[in-house]
């Protein structure tokens, strides 16, 4: 990619793509109109929403809930609370690949565009919840694996950055000025959205979460 399949798809042609949760709700809205499907939505947002929820969470798992919940909402009104000793730290709101929140943005509706500002995005809206008991350093790494190990290796930004990253993010101390560097050459320059988001795990831990990867 590119090309993309809106523009060259079946036969060639541009092609609609949807996901499976889009059209699992075709049937619905068919039958109850699309003023149903609407409404269902919480703060402001509109429809109904499967989120993954894994985590420091008593009762993980799918939600379908309203779209546009929040983290807040999510945590203590579908997922039975925190782990008995934890306490809310942070969380994913759209997996690897969409940032990490602190706990202090919690009011948020988790929707398409609602994150955007905060260098964020709700994206497969896989929602992992951290407590007090986990370090951000080590997640951001633990993310950072993942983009190494998933990269296709086509494009040097996020091949070689992905790579560096790593090494950089495995040592007790982190060099923030070259981690930034490497994470906007892999925004500006990577090929597909794996590379363009690899840099978010940084960027998110060193704004949001200074006392952990200064320790």
């Amino acid at each position: 990619r590119p090309p993309y399949v809106a523009e060259v798809g079946l036969f060639g042609r541009p092609t609609l793509e949807n996901n499976v949760e889009t059209l699992h709700w075709v049937r619905d809205i068919v039958e109850k109109g699309p003023r149903w499907f609407s409404d269902s939505g919480a703060n402001g947002c509109s429809g109904l929403r499967s989120y993954s929820v894994s985590g420091r969470v008593k009762n993980p798992g799918v939600k379908l809930v309203s779209a546009g919940i929040t983290i807040r909402e999510l945590i203590d009104e579908h997922c039975g609370g925190m782990l008995d000793g934890h306490e809310f730290k942070a969380y994913l709101p759209g997996g690897a690949s969409g940032g990490i929140l602190p706990a202090s943005i919690d009011d948020v509706p988790l929707d398409f565009g609602t994150l955007q500002e905060y260098g964020c995005f709700i994206g497969s809206a896989a929602i992992v919840v951290f407590s007090d008991q986990d370090n951000m350093k080590d997640v951001a790494l633990n993310l950072m694996r993942f983009f190494r190990d998933e990269s296709c290796g086509q494009c040097t930004p996020c091949r070689s950055g992905t790579e560096k990253a790593v090494k950089l993010m495995a040592k007790p101390e982190w060099d923030t000025e070259l981690l930034e560097d490497i994470s906007t050459v892999m925004t500006d320059a990577s090929i597909c959205g794996l590379g363009q988001a690899a840099g978010n795990p940084i960027n998110c831990v060193l704004k949001y979460f200074p006392e952990d990867y200064k320790r």
